[in-house]
């Protein structure tokens, strides 16, 4: 294994405090070179569990790293020799009690770096106060999160990009260019954003139906490939981009993914579905067959999966300008 030390990666010694070592995480992973999604993936690849949300908490100070965070995450950084290093230290700043709160004039770097200015003042919550105790239990928060991405346009644009296009009477309907919603006609009350599987037999973020008041801070983004090919981007102010990828192999096979590189997401072919001219479409993937929610089950939390194409129940969506 390559000397970890020599080349420069952080050593948890060099915390004072709780403050600091959480300092010492966030230089960890930009040490790593990955995204949350790929220490995710690592992490799941060695039978860990590192949930992007609840990472991304941690490194921010939102919460507090419990000891099999802090060992999956460290494994996926690839300094997986000093994985004892690293808990012993947490445990004895532990000791120290509460750590002071984060300094509102310097935010973590992972959270503002690469973040327009529109979109930090879309967030929904403010600078947080950091880490009471260290091996005190923290719910795993399971909400979506992507690594950041320089070129993401933030949702706080959204007024620039193209609204409904008008259809004339007698034309193919177009479907809106910009940011969008989502909705399954068999549950319009919901609409299709990030969640977890309800069985749990694949771990990171897939798309899934929720009440649509519940699916902000992320935005939806319908991008035009040409003809009727689109793809479908999801936005969040803190994580960034994310492409739908409809999988085709592996424990995930049959849902649809949001993955960091775009030249490699899945382009969805919009196919108007009657009454025409209603905004309800059929998302097809070439070869993959159509999207639909599993079984068309209208219950909230439902995962969208690839069926054979039959145009009907939980494979038609409306897909409306998002207000």
């Amino acid at each position: 294994m390559v000397d970890m030390v020599r080349r420069g990666a952080p050593r948890p010694q060099n915390a004072n405090d709780a403050i600091e070592f959480v300092a010492l995480l966030r230089e960890l992973k930009e040490w790593s070179g990955l995204t949350y999604r790929k220490l995710e993936r690592l992490a799941s690849q060695r039978g860990d569990v590192l949930p992007r949300s609840t990472l991304s908490d941690v490194l921010s100070g939102r919460a507090t790293p419990r000891p099999e965070l802090l060992v999956a995450f460290v494994r996926a950084c690839g300094d997986g020799d000093r994985v004892e290093e690293w808990l012993r230290v947490w445990s004895q700043l532990a000791e120290q009690g509460p750590a002071a709160a984060v300094d509102p004039a310097e935010p973590p770097d992972e959270m503002v770096e690469r973040a327009s200015p529109a979109a930090t003042s879309r967030r929904r919550f403010g600078v947080p106060a950091l880490v009471p105790s260290a091996i005190a239990a923290v719910a795993l928060v399971t909400a979506g999160a992507w690594g950041l991405t320089d070129d993401d346009e933030p949702p706080g644009n959204r007024g620039a990009v193209g609204g409904p296009a008008s259809t004339p009477t007698g034309a193919v309907p177009v479907p809106p260019n910009g940011w969008v919603r989502i909705r399954p006609v068999s549950a319009p009350h919901l609409c299709l954003t990030d969640g977890r599987v309800q069985d749990r037999r694949y771990v990171p973020l897939v798309a899934v139906q929720r009440r649509c008041d519940a699916v902000a801070p992320q935005d939806t983004m319908l991008e035009s490939m040409g003809g009727d090919l689109y793809r479908i981007q999801w936005h969040h102010p803190d994580y960034g981009k994310g492409c739908l990828k409809a999988l085709s192999d592996g424990p995930g096979v049959g849902l649809l993914e949001p993955i960091d590189d775009c030249l490699q997401d899945s382009r969805f072919h919009l196919e108007p579905s009657a009454p025409y001219g209603s905004n309800r479409y059929v998302l097809r993937v070439d070869g993959q067959g159509c999207v639909g929610i599993r079984e068309s089950d209208a219950s909230e939390g439902a995962e969208a999966v690839m069926e054979r194409c039959v145009g009907r129940g939980g494979q038609v969506f409306f897909i409306e300008a998002a207000s």
